[in-house]
């Protein structure tokens, strides 16, 4: 039995990976730690949709016998990783959050999968998301929602859609997963779980292989016990992909050593007063507390005047969702017959309403919003907002007709990227900070997560029992 100086479920994924290439640890111990745990709490948890335990054992021993030759493929060799069931991997079940999908083969394989595995990274096995991956609570009534680990007694709101991504590596069964965002769904499941979730730009990140809800909102990114984990899986995770033609022409993404030279200097923007009703005084009380943190950092914080509301860009981001999952999903979700989760199927059907007209000025109208957003933000590194409005709630108090997607859709809507760090503790439950940035500039809000995280530790906080 390993104490908890030696888990390796206890240790971040970049010391995981130095422990690795140090020779150390062997991938075949650490592999087998996560599974252990996997196989002790999973039951209640319900991270996993499934787990690939004989095939990550055989390369946790391919990964140690190439690490002990000298013929290690890089820097995260034999470092486990889990994935959201909507990254399909050749011959494996992904069922994309649908009962109807259960026993759904893919027949080919995300190149995001690709370029993790080629790093030598090792699948644990894939998470379960909200149907179709459209709902931010984290909730799926026909596949069976993830237990937020946070409160072990009373079932709470995970985060979604990315629910058993980040419910995994909350509760340590995988060191970080890979998430997709298209509304918040990596950043919700951070926020309610305590976790640091990176929604990269459009276009960073290959979509190939990833099964779509939004096309022009959908995003991968990682979800990590902190910004210095999710930096090093961004740095692998992004890159130009012929078989994906948005990621050709992105300005290169790979970090320089100045996202570690800390924020002095740095502008911030703080929330309009305007946008602070619906925020929690809990959580609005551990927002104002990282301002003064960043602050004290060297950081200069100050008002911005937004040409939209947070309202009105959640809006129109789901009016340009609902369009594009509807003309994906229709024939699924307008079949009555079909077993679907009936808090999604409203979601998508919305879109049959939605002309062609409509869905084209939505789009024209985004373009408007990014310039006058563009304008206004000329002056700043980052807008700071609270990434959920609320904590996790009881699964029992959840309205599905509303999201706590409030403050992260702006995000998705402006081809921006964002960065969630969790920031306190309210009533025993994780609260978060939200840091967005321009599009591509995923170094600066990676540079503001990073020194706020080593001038705090909300996120070395795990939840009881982990």
């Amino acid at each position: 039995m390993h104490t908890a100086a030696t888990d390796p479920a206890s240790l971040p994924a970049h010391k995981l990976a130095n422990a690795i290439a140090a020779r150390r640890l062997s991938p075949v111990d650490v592999v087998a730690a996560f599974l252990d745990r996997i196989a002790a709490q999973d039951a209640k948890l319900h991270a996993f949709v499934e787990v690939y335990a004989d095939e990550a054992r055989l390369a946790a021993e391919a990964a140690d016998k190439a690490i002990r030759s000298g013929h290690a493929v890089g820097p995260l060799h034999g470092v486990p990783i889990a994935l959201k069931d909507l990254i399909e991997i050749e011959g494996k079940i992904v069922t994309g959050g649908a009962l109807i999908w259960r026993d759904r083969r893919a027949e080919r394989t995300a190149t995001l999968a690709r370029k993790l595995i080629a790093q030598g990274m090792i699948v644990l096995g894939k998470t379960h998301t909200v149907e179709f991956a459209y709902g931010g609570w984290g909730t799926n009534s026909r596949m069976g929602t993830p237990w937020n680990p946070w409160d072990p007694k009373v079932p709470r709101t995970p985060g979604g859609s990315s629910s058993g991504s980040g419910v995994a590596v909350a509760a340590r069964l995988a060191p970080w997963a890979i998430g997709t965002d298209t509304g918040g769904s990596v950043r919700l499941p951070a926020s309610f779980c305590g976790l640091t979730g990176l929604k990269t730009t459009i276009g960073r990140v290959s979509t190939y292989g990833i099964l779509p809800l939004s096309p022009t909102l959908d995003t991968p990114g990682a979800l990590a016990r902190s910004v210095e984990d999710a930096a090093l899986l961004y740095r692998t995770m992004q890159g130009p992909d012929p078989l994906d033609p948005r990621t050709l022409g992105v300005p290169p993404g790979d970090l320089t050593e100045g996202w570690k030279r800390g924020i002095r200097g740095m502008r911030l923007a703080r929330l309009p007063d305007a946008e602070r009703g619906i925020v929690a005084a809990d959580v609005l009380a551990a927002y104002e507390e990282s301002l003064d943190v960043l602050a004290r950092l060297g950081a200069e914080i100050a008002s911005i005047e937004l040409p939209l509301g947070f309202a009105d860009a959640g809006a129109l981001n789901g009016r340009i969702m609902s369009a594009e999952a509807y003309s994906i999903l229709g024939d699924v979700v307008d079949d009555k017959n079909l077993p679907l989760d009936e808090d999604v199927r409203p979601r998508i059907r919305a879109g049959r309403d939605i002309s062609a007209r409509d869905y084209l000025s939505a789009l024209t109208e985004r373009e408007e919003r990014k310039r006058a957003f563009a304008a206004a933000f000329a002056s700043f590194d980052a807008l700071l907002t609270p990434t959920t409005p609320m904590i996790a709630l009881p699964l029992d108090a959840v309205d599905q007709s509303k999201t706590p997607a409030h403050f992260t859709r702006f995000a998705n809507l402006l081809d921006l990227c964002a960065l969630a760090v969790p920031n306190g503790i309210a009533n025993g439950l994780p609260t978060s900070l939200q840091i967005i940035g321009r599009g591509y500039d995923e170094e600066s809000v990676l540079r503001i997560g990073r020194a706020y995280q080593c001038a705090t530790d909300w996120h070395d906080r795990t939840p009881p029992g982990q």
